[in-house]
């Protein structure tokens, strides 16, 4: 699903791996206020993905959804096929930047968590993003910028994130490990670590439970919980020129969460 037919010569180009909500829907909205076009990704919610199109449209920009389950590593294949379609529309053969946004949730404890759940964050924080940005490297063009999502919670232990904080901080690690080998191609790649975000992610805790947004306000030195628009605009930032000495870094937007 495409805004429309025609793209401006020389504009710039972002993948994001789930934008159809959250986090990654502001990502998309925010670029689109500065003139970048954008192929995203959504899981099972095409209708809230076409919105977001829709929406974008209206401001006058561009995006395209295309489906992917990031656990189903072997649909990479089929999604770098389909992407190289649609980057055709935009009349494009590459694109500049590339966000590993796409997540899921787990509240699993040391004590209970289960094998299946470690394959299931494993499959979409690390596995998932190694192997998509391996696969889409002939795509991205020298001197772009990766920006990969990790957690607060890789820096902050909390209760029943035993599996979900680690494997963010493995997303960390993972950052600075393609700084190094993308940088011979002067790709930067930066992670960003937000806070607790008042999405419907994890269920919506943070948003619907009025005793969990509480908490999270008395533990963050700003006094409330992130919003997606906190976290858009710093991604998006990122992206631009305005941050291109900034690599191999961790930027975490949590309102001084846990200080």
């Amino acid at each position: 699903m495409a805004t429309n037919k025609g793209s401006q010569p020389g504009a710039k180009i972002a993948v994001i791996t789930g934008g159809s909500r959250g986090i990654g829907r502001d990502t998309v909205l925010r670029l689109a206020s500065r003139g970048v076009h954008t192929v995203f990704t959504y899981n099972t919610n095409r209708a809230e993905a076409e919105k977001v199109c829709a929406e974008v449209a209206q401001a006058g920009g561009r995006a395209i959804a295309l489906q992917l389950d990031m656990a189903n590593s072997g649909a990479f294949d089929d999604f770098v096929a389909r992407l190289r379609e649609a980057l055709g529309t935009l009349n494009a053969k590459g694109f500049d930047y590339l966000v590993n946004n796409a997540g899921i949730s787990s509240t699993a404890t040391l004590a209970a968590g289960t094998e299946a759940e470690l394959d299931a964050q494993f499959a979409v924080h690390f596995k998932g993003p190694f192997l998509l940005t391996q696969k889409l490297l002939p795509l991205i063009h020298d001197g772009g910028r990766i920006v990969n999502l990790s957690s607060g919670l890789a820096r902050f232990a909390f209760p029943g994130r035993a599996i979900y904080g680690p494997m963010k901080a493995a997303v960390e690690a993972l950052t600075r490990y393609m700084a190094l080998e993308l940088a011979p191609r002067r790709i930067a790649v930066n992670v960003v670590a937000p806070g607790a975000i008042a999405t419907d992610f994890s269920g919506g805790i943070v948003r619907d439970n009025p005793e969990v947004n509480k908490a999270v306000a008395e533990h963050t030195a700003l006094g409330r919980a992130g919003l997606p628009t906190d976290v858009g605009p710093v991604i998006a930032g990122l992206l631009s020129d305005d941050f291109g000495w900034v690599n191999a870094q961790r930027i975490e937007v949590a309102g001084g969460m846990h200080i």
